[in-house]
């Protein structure tokens, strides 16, 4: 969690960068570890930080193993976190609790942990599933440089954490009154689509007789199809930011003003696109 930091002073705990990286570290905190008395431990170890994508779902980092000696041979460890389902896919073995060695994950676990995690997500909590992997010096570029793309695959579970994001006091409120204008108020979000059906009920967006769709889905419908759903179409999961820019784009082609928010620099296509863009 090296895009976040913790101030804590008479007021409470205040939160500088990325949101779920502090709750990570609220999480190490609540169990007494230092976390930067680690960070400043490792930070010599790193030797590449590959960003979270929307079209991956997770981030990762790649350090140089702990143990200079010979048994390491020269390799290095990848951590990646990111969406628990997609993490959870790419896992080939699990610790188990109490610090075991890592055991096979086979389809039937596989398939297990994923019907926890739809649990988790169904309560409204955003899952992230923590994992590792040792990465061979073979593959390594020369004088030990990171590769272009990490290699996300084959991991060992540590661990998945829910994380509940908590709806503001003030939104149902403020989404019925864009309803109550004629506003369709409709949720696109890289959330697993059980997270953000629940978020969305919370919010009034998601109501009875309404659509939800993943974004692969999505993507693959014929317009025709989209078109004839879109009417319905309320919550938009696990999305991309071209799913974004299709929606605008197809809204706007059926008449609709569209006005889009967003707060990432992937949105910067969909908000230059639509009528009214609020960034």
């Amino acid at each position: 969690a090296a895009a976040a930091t913790l101030n804590t002073s008479s007021d409470g705990v205040g939160f500088v960068g990325n949101r779920t990286e502090c709750a990570l570290l609220m999480l190490l905190r609540g169990w007494g570890t230092p976390y930067k008395a680690l960070r400043d431990a490792n930070a010599g170890r790193v030797v590449r930080e590959y960003d979270f994508s929307s079209e991956r779902k997770m981030a990762s980092v790649l350090v140089r193993h702990p143990d200079p000696g010979p048994a390491a041979k020269g390799a290095c460890l990848l951590y990646a976190k990111g969406a628990a389902e997609i993490v959870v896919r790419r896992c080939v073995a699990a610790y188990a609790p109490g610090g075991a060695p890592p055991t096979p994950l086979d389809d039937a676990a596989r398939d297990a942990l994923i019907e926890e995690v739809t649990g988790m997500a169904a309560t409204g909590l955003r899952t992230i599933c923590l994992a590792q992997k040792e990465v061979p010096a073979s593959v390594l570029g020369p004088g030990g440089a990171a590769p272009e793309k990490p290699f996300e695959e084959g991991l060992t579970r540590q661990g998945i954490v829910g994380i509940k994001d908590p709806v503001r006091p003030e939104v149902p409120a403020a989404v019925a009154t864009c309803q109550d204008a004629g506003i369709t108020v409709r949720m696109v979000t890289g959330d697993n689509i059980h997270t953000a059906q629940h978020i969305a009920r919370e919010c009034g967006i998601f109501t009875e007789g309404g659509l939800s769709m993943e974004g692969p889905t999505f993507r693959a419908l014929p317009e025709a199809e989209l078109v004839a759903l879109l009417p319905r179409l309320q919550v938009l999961a696990r999305s991309s930011p071209a799913d974004k820019l299709v929606l605008v784009r197809t809204l706007k082609g059926m008449g609709e003003i569209v006005a889009v928010t967003g707060d990432g620099t992937n949105d910067a296509p969909a908000l230059k696109r639509a009528d009214v863009g609020i960034a």
